[in-house]
């Protein structure tokens, strides 16, 4: 029998052997790269500590549509709530590859603005993402950046930097679980639905 860890180091080793970089391997499994680095350094005969962290599994709302517009429903609720409070109106809604991407395309749809999708950037010399060119452009637009798990803030960060770049104004990053104590992130306010911190 497998303990929780034991099934999380296989699964960051397939992943790894699927050729994975450990950035992604920590967004897939929806851990920190730290404890992804941790997991993929550990033997069955020596274990050291591991980082805190916090592991969020969403297939239970992921495998259906329905599911996952109830969840939308929920981030457009306090999107409104803060969009309201700042006396602002949104142009569009960037959801971060992966897992942010269906979030908000059915938030886009209720707040009636632009569907973008952010690539991050994972690796190499590149010190930002991309947009996908399949869908529209932050240019000249005010934007709500949606993805599901915010841990060390490395990939919102880079959100940012790249809709700056894009000539595009970060008005909100909205996520389902942030995992840190921040309140905001890169001078952009952030909220999430559920704050899940190790203590």
């Amino acid at each position: 029998m497998t303990t929780g860890i034991e099934t999380l180091v296989q699964k960051a080793l397939d992943l790894k052997k699927k050729g994975l970089t450990q950035p992604e391997i920590a967004q897939e499994l929806n851990l920190s790269s730290n404890t992804i680095e941790w997991l993929l350094t550990q033997s069955p005969t020596t274990r050291e500590r591991a980082p805190p962290d916090v592991k969020i599994g969403w297939r239970s709302i992921g495998v259906t549509g329905a599911r996952i517009k109830i969840l939308a429903d929920l981030m457009t609720d306090l999107i409104l709530e803060e969009l309201d409070a700042m006396e602002e109106e949104c142009d569009g809604v960037v959801g971060i590859a992966i897992n942010g991407i269906p979030i908000a395309a059915y938030v886009s749809e209720a707040l009636e603005c632009d569907f973008v999708i952010h690539r991050p950037h994972i690796g190499g010399d590149v010190k930002v993402g991309l947009f996908s060119h399949n869908y529209a452009s932050v240019e000249n637009k005010k934007v709500v950046i949606v993805d599901d798990v915010l841990g060390t803030g490395q990939t919102m960060e880079n959100a940012i930097a790249t809709i700056k770049e894009a000539r595009g104004t970060p008005l909100l990053a909205v996520v389902i679980v942030n995992k840190s104590a921040l309140d905001a992130i890169a001078g952009v306010p952030l909220r999430g639905l559920i704050r899940a911190r190790s203590l």
